[in-house]
Parts: structure tokens; sequence; C-alpha cells
């Protein structure tokens, strides 16, 4: 991660100590929620002891929802696949940006059109799944020389930077080292991948259901490179972490480039074309369930999550963000929660 960064300096840009202070624009190491050693997800930090012991409070494991039962359009509780329906004075759902849009059109809730199709009634004719956003993400993969194989930390360093037709002030590209690869697939036992990723895309994807049944996978398409700009960008980043990738002295580590190796020693348009056959998610979703004001069509919720046309129903997670930031989305659906909860609360 040292060689990382300091390639990256070597190459022009600014080093950045603290990711979450003034400036953003450049490289250096960034915060992680590892306490003690131990990565802290959002279930070990709220679901304390102490919150679990609450007598208002039931954690059911293995309770997967079917749809929302909905009343008069009044949401009063959920059914599960086994047919149990839970009584509910209130429901929320935060099963992400794939699981709450999902159940939403098995209760009614979504196209009318798409529901009809599937022989589900329509409750509430709204856009569910229609604004589908991901950080597209490319593989730049290196192997390690055999005396660089070990990475601790494996992922903790990033570069942030602008493409060249970006808005002022926006960040939309990113380099993250990380060890997003199974070491056993370079043929020197280790291995990096500088992941690289338009943080800002303007494509937008779509998710549907693909059948009735709970328990089928919906259809989900990313779109990704509907809006070309998207591939402009993310053929500027690659091209900037290969150049990171061959400077010292993160290049004296390297064995040789997996990915896209020699298969890009054509030109520009086999790198383009290696870019969208190979191009993955970031794993970053948002938006099938978008907030938005009154007067906008292409929302669902409010911006207290609440689901237009339905009573006490609200959905709080990713999908309820109108766009999709340009960092990972788990302090930012932390952020959303706690806002909401705080004025339910109130």
């Amino acid at each position: 991660m040292r060689a990382f960064v300091e390639a990256s300096e070597a190459v022009g840009l600014t080093h950045v100590s603290d990711f979450n202070g003034a400036t953003q624009h450049g490289v250096g190491p960034y915060p992680l929620n590892v306490v003690d050693g131990v990565r802290v997800n959002t279930g070990m930090a709220y679901l304390t002891a102490a919150v679990r012991a609450r007598p208002n409070l039931a954690i059911r494991g293995g309770a997967e929802v079917d749809n929302v039962v909905i009343e008069d359009k009044r949401a009063v509780g959920v059914k599960l696949v086994d047919g149990e329906v839970l009584q509910a004075g209130d429901v929320i759902l935060a099963a992400g940006t794939f699981g709450s849009p999902a159940i939403l059109m098995r209760s009614g809730i979504g196209p009318s059109q798409h529901l009809q199709e599937l022989g589900i009634a329509t409750i509430a004719d709204l856009p569910v799944g229609d604004r589908l956003k991901d950080h597209p993400f490319f593989f730049n993969v290196y192997a390690l020389k055999r005396e660089a194989n070990a990475m601790k930390p494996a992922a903790g360093a990033i570069v942030w930077t602008r493409s060249q037709s970006a808005e002022p002030g926006d960040l939309d590209l990113h380099i993250s080292g990380t060890h997003f690869i199974d070491p056993s697939a370079s043929p020197t036992g280790g291995a990096i991948v500088l992941a690289c990723a338009v943080t800002l895309p303007k494509s937008m994807g779509q998710l549907r259901l693909s059948s009735r049944d709970p328990r089928a996978a919906p259809h989900i398409h990313y779109n990704f490179f509907d809006d070309p700009n998207d591939l402009d960008r993310l053929e500027e980043v690659v091209l900037l972490s290969r150049k990171i990738g061959r400077t010292a002295p993160l290049s004296d580590l390297i064995d040789h480039e997996m990915a896209p190796g020699n298969a890009v020693d054509d030109g520009e348009a086999a790198l383009r074309a290696n870019i969208v056959s190979t191009v993955d998610a970031y794993e970053h979703p948002t938006s099938t369930v978008p907030m938005g004001a009154d007067s906008d069509p292409t929302a669902v919720v409010d911006a207290w999550g609440k689901v237009r046309g339905v009573e006490a129903l609200r959905v709080v997670d990713a999908s309820i963000l109108p766009d999709i930031p340009s960092v990972a989305t788990n302090v930012t659906t932390i952020m959303v929660a706690e806002r909401i909860a705080a004025k339910l609360s109130a």
C-alpha cells in the first residue's frame, strides 16, 4: 500500500493524509471500520448486548419476507415466505437496494404494467426499480513478486481524482489498492488489484422481478455505459491505473500485469473493448426506491422514506438515495438511517 501511494505521488498526485479532512483530491490511506483488528459492521455497532436486551426488540433469523400486507392502502404487517404473518403498526423495509424494491413489487407497489405481467394487483403505481445505479468497476490486476506477497493491510489506500470532463469540484474517478482477487489465481501466489471506478456515473439501470416467487432472484440490468461518457471516464482512470502500476516503487514489487495485460496491446479500441467485456459492479447499488419531492415523477418515497400512496410504510436503506454518492455507500446509508430514526423518535 505504501508503494502504491508513493507511485501515485510519483505520477503527480498529491498526498492526502485524511480523506475526512478538507481535501480529498489525491492519494493516501483511508480509514476503515476496524477496532482492535476487527472490522465492525452495523450489526455489531448498533445491536449491542444492551440493545438486544430491550423488551421491545425481537430479532428473528431466517425470517424471509415475501411481501408487505396492505389493507385499505395501509401497511399492517409482513408475510413471511413460510406464510406466517407478522402484524405491525408501522413497517420499515431495510432489505437493501435489491431486496426492498423486490418486496415492494411483490406487495403491489411498483410499475403497474410489470406487476400485471406477473399477475400482481397494483396497489400503488410507482416507478420502483427504475433508477438503479452502481459504480462501474474494472479490475487492473498485477501479479506480485514472491517476496512481496504479504499484503497487510490488504486494503487501505486510494486515489481520488477527477476526469477531464468532471464538473468543477467533483471527484468522479478512483483507484483503490485492494485484495479483490484470489491470490491462487496468480502464478506467483500473490496479486494486487488496482480497482478502477467511475464514482459519479450517469448511466441508470433497472431492476424487475423475474417471478412472483420470493426466492427467485430479480432481473438486475445495470446498463453500464448507456451514457458514453461513463466509458470514456473509465478508460481514463484505467490508463492512470496502469501508469501507476508501471511506476516505482510499486513496479518494483510487481512481477507482471495480469489484466488487462497483453489483451490490449493493439491500442485504444482493444482497451475499450476489454473494459466493456469485463466491467463489473462495485456492489454499491442505490436508487431503486428513490426519494424526491412531491413534484418528482421518478420518486417513490419522500425525504423521510415514506412510500407514496401507502400509509405506515417506509423504506430506509441505500435504495432511497436519490443518486449514487461518489464513495462506498456504507457511511451515507448510516447517515440517512440516523436522520430518519431521529425524525421518527422526535
